[in-house]
C-alpha cells in the first residue's frame, strides 16, 4: 500500500511544474528551515486527516504557497495602492499555483488519473512573520483516490 506516497508524490510533481514554485516541502512547517531564502517560492503540504468511503479514501490536505516579501530601499511615492513591496506579485503568482493545481484536480490531468476534489476548495491569503516575512495563500483540499487495499 502506497497511498500516502502516491498522493504526496503526485502533488509534489504537479506543483514543481509551475515556474512559481522552487521547492515543495511536507510535514510540520516549524521543521522547515525558513531562513534558507534560496528555497522560495515554496509550496508546503500537510495531511490533516483521511476519511474512508466504501472503495475510496479522501485525504484532507493543507497547502501553503508562499514567497518572501521584499521591500524596496527607495520609498515609492507614485502609487500607494501597490506599496513599497512585492506583496501583490506574490499574491498573484502563488494564487496561480493553487488555481492551477485545483483546476487539474477538478477537471484536468489529475482528475483523469483518479485524484479528484470532493469538496469545494477555498483559499485564504496570508502574510506572516517567521524568520522572514512570508506572504501567499493557504488552502484546504479534500482529494479522493481509489482505495487499492484488497480484502481477500
Amino acid at each position: 500500500m502506497t497511498h500516502v506516497y502516491d498522493i504526496l508524490d503526485k502533488l509534489k510533481e504537479e506543483l514543481l511544474l509551475s515556474p512559481s514554485v522552487n521547492t515543495v516541502t511536507y510535514g510540520d512547517i516549524a521543521d522547515v528551515d525558513l531562513d534558507k531564502t534560496t528555497m522560495f517560492p515554496l509550496s508546503h503540504l500537510l495531511i490533516d486527516s483521511v476519511n474512508y468511503n466504501e472503495r475510496t479514501v479522501v485525504f484532507n490536505i493543507k497547502l501553503l504557497c508562499a514567497d518572501v516579501v521584499d521591500y524596496n530601499k527607495e520609498k515609492a511615492d507614485f502609487d500607494l495602492f501597490y506599496g513599497n513591496d512585492n506583496l501583490h506579485d506574490i499574491l498573484n503568482t502563488q494564487f496561480q499555483v493553487i488555481n492551477s493545481l485545483i483546476s487539474k484536480l477538478m477537471r484536468g490531468d489529475l482528475f483523469e488519473a483518479n485524484y479528484q476534489v470532493t469538496t469545494q476548495p477555498s483559499a485564504q491569503p496570508f502574510k506572516e512573520r517567521f524568520s522572514n516575512e512570508l506572504a501567499g495563500w493557504s488552502t484546504d483540499i479534500s482529494i479522493e483516490i481509489p482505495n487499492g487495499i484488497s480484502i481477500c
